[in-house]
């Protein structure tokens, strides 16, 4: 399955009241030209800290469900984020890794998930629920699963994808980051509309 597939399949079937947060590099980019919407929020320059800042929503929008998107390179430079996210064990996060088993953004160079396996890591580190999809197929289940019932923690889905992007050269998200940042405020209603 290609990394554009998996991400058209997760923007097509989020919760109502989801809340997404895309790792900085393709995942961001391509998730822009799938859907964007002021309910996403992309990483820009902070790779590795997608799945921390939606820890931060988490805990902080309980009555959202909170999306983090982001692939094996932005993991595993900080895998220390796995063991935190299960320690505070928020139900309302469900946490996507889609491996391609190479950092894809800076010129596909291989990361080791070829040999770490990273659902199970989300294992020991306390996950409510681990699940691995490598197909479309696959992955609705999972997603299905994921939202379709209510768990006692967090929940952690690795997919397996291709390398490579849906077009040769990818655009950037046309934003800075203080508008992103402002957009998706305005979405939770945290400022006013000027």
């Amino acid at each position: 399955m290609k990394r554009y597939e998996a991400i058209r399949e997760v923007m097509t079937s989020l919760p109502r009241n989801a809340l997404v947060v895309t790792s900085a590099g393709h995942i961001s980019r391509e998730v822009h030209l799938i859907g964007d919407s002021s309910r996403i929020f992309y990483m820009m320059g902070s790779l590795g800290l997608a799945s921390s800042t939606g820890l931060g929503l988490a805990l902080a929008l309980p009555e959202s469900a909170i999306v983090v998107m982001e692939g094996d390179g932005s993991i595993l430079l900080n895998l220390g984020s796995l063991a935190t996210v299960a320690h505070y064990s928020p139900r309302n996060l469900t946490h996507l890794v889609l491996d391609n088993a190479a950092y894809d953004s800076t010129g596909g160079q291989p990361s080791s998930t070829t040999t770490v396996p990273l659902n199970r890591i989300a294992e020991g580190a306390g996950y409510a629920l681990v699940l691995r999809a490598s197909s479309r197929e696959a992955l609705k289940n999972a997603l299905q699963k994921v939202w379709g019932e209510p768990f006692p923690g967090p929940s952690f889905v690795l997919v397996e994808v291709e390398r490579g992007s849906m077009r040769e050269r990818l655009p950037r998200v046309p934003r800075d980051p203080g508008e992103i940042a402002f957009s998706f405020m305005r979405s939770l209603g945290s400022v006013s509309p000027s």
